[in-house]
């Protein structure tokens, strides 16, 4: 799941910027989500789940032909989107907003500007024959979640200097030994634990031998298996 973050000041076509990239992207056979970042409460006032979160619920869901859910906190951008990859199978996340973090941005301000923009654009000006070499860029420096593994493998000292290579168009993820090794995730209190191919091999033959003594479906295949494991209670 690669991950964009479109930022700038207000009323600069942010949200327009983010649908024509979501529409371009889904065009283009990709499965795409968003997250939009506000500043304001998202509590629909006079509705059914306003009325239940008001009455003290923490968690408020809406479930219908779609689902929406409410949480009474803030979040971390990276809990969200450790949350995210394991709710969806995505391959293109959109973000409007969060600008703080290390992800490729475009932005929509040339004041709002790091070392992790790709780059800027004026959104009412923009040609609708520039749209697509956009997406290309954004196709070609994009990236997923942040390893945070310093493994070094890639050649750079940190994980954090790769991807301002990737935006630079320097490199590109695939050069990441750890993204290659993504079939075992370990984390604990919602952080990223990066293990080496050894220990991956090791645990995850270990789980599927012993879900190999089990009952679970018929034919004896499983597509994910996930682990929880809660170490004392609050």
């Amino acid at each position: 799941m690669k991950i964009l973050e479109v930022v700038g000041t207000k009323n600069t076509g942010k949200t327009t910027l983010v649908t024509l990239i979501v529409r371009e992207l889904v065009k283009r056979g990709y499965r795409v989500g968003t997250i939009k970042h506000t500043h304001h409460d998202l509590d629909m006032e006079d509705k059914d789940t306003w009325k239940h979160r008001k009455a003290g619920a923490e968690l408020v869901v809406g479930s219908g032909h779609s689902t929406a859910f409410i949480i009474n906190e803030k979040i971390d951008l990276e809990k969200i989107l450790k949350d995210i990859k394991f709710l969806r199978e995505l391959d293109y996340l959109i973000i409007e907003g969060f600008k703080f973090s290390n992800y490729p941005k475009i932005t929509t301000t040339p004041a709002v500007k790091d070392e992790y923009t790709i780059k800027t654009v004026d959104v009412f000006n923009l040609k609708d024959e520039e749209l697509g070499p956009l997406v290309d860029l954004i196709e070609e420096r994009t990236y997923s979640l942040i390893p945070y593994a310093n493994c070094g493998n890639c050649g750079y000292e940190s994980c954090l200097d790769m991807a301002q290579a990737i935006i630079k168009g320097e490199t590109s993820e695939k050069k990441c030994k750890m993204k290659k090794l993504d079939e075992l995730e370990l984390y604990i209190d919602d952080k990223n634990i990066p293990l080496s191919p050894f220990v991956q091999d090791i645990l995850k033959k270990a789980m599927m031998g012993m879900l190999s003594t089990l009952k679970t479906d018929e034919n004896g295949t499983h597509g994910k298996v996930e682990l929880l494991i809660k170490h004392g209670s609050k």
